[in-house]
């Protein structure tokens, strides 16, 4: 899996998650990525830092995200404007997650780590359609979104990470 950071044209940042390089390029071609904040789905690939490995100590600090590359759309943002909105935009991301975890744990059927051969089962017509979650390995993942199945990652139970 590729996790990148995306811009949508209104200036809104946020993580996607791929199964491959391809897999980005071929769902923006179609016009299947969308903004969580705006719905647009005009969406690019945002300038990234490379990931860095460190100690714990080294991480313990706080996390403060960059301001948004500059576009021809959405002028540059000063760092200060950017972390002022951050603890509304991280109430609104929590808030946006926790009600689809809600909403899948209410409307689909808990299958656990049956979850691979399952998803299969439906994909391939070999039993009943209908919306399940569980676990898989990564590996397992791959291979699902290898085979074209569609699957999404269930998004953390932010009351349990707490």
């Amino acid at each position: 899996m590729i996790v990148y950071s995306l811009t949508c044209a209104k200036g809104h940042d946020f993580e996607g998650w791929f199964a491959s390089i391809a897999a980005f390029d071929e769902q923006a071609a179609k016009g299947k990525l969308l903004c969580p904040v705006c719905n647009s789905t005009k969406v690019i690939k945002a300038p990234m830092a490379p990931a860095l490995a460190g100690s714990v100590g080294e991480r313990g600090g706080p996390i403060v995200p960059a301001a948004p590359a500059p576009t021809p759309s959405a002028p540059a943002v000063p760092v200060s404007a950017a972390v002022q909105h951050i603890p509304d935009e991280l109430r609104k991301m929590r808030q946006l997650m926790s009600g689809l975890r809600k909403y899948i744990e209410q409307n689909a059927e808990y299958v656990g780590p049956k979850f691979p051969d399952e998803a299969r089962k439906i994909h391939y017509g070999e039993t009943e359609d209908r919306h399940i979650y569980g676990e898989a390995s990564m590996k397992d993942v791959a291979d699902l979104v290898d085979e074209g199945i569609d699957i999404a990652p269930l998004p953390p139970d932010i009351n349990e990470a707490n």
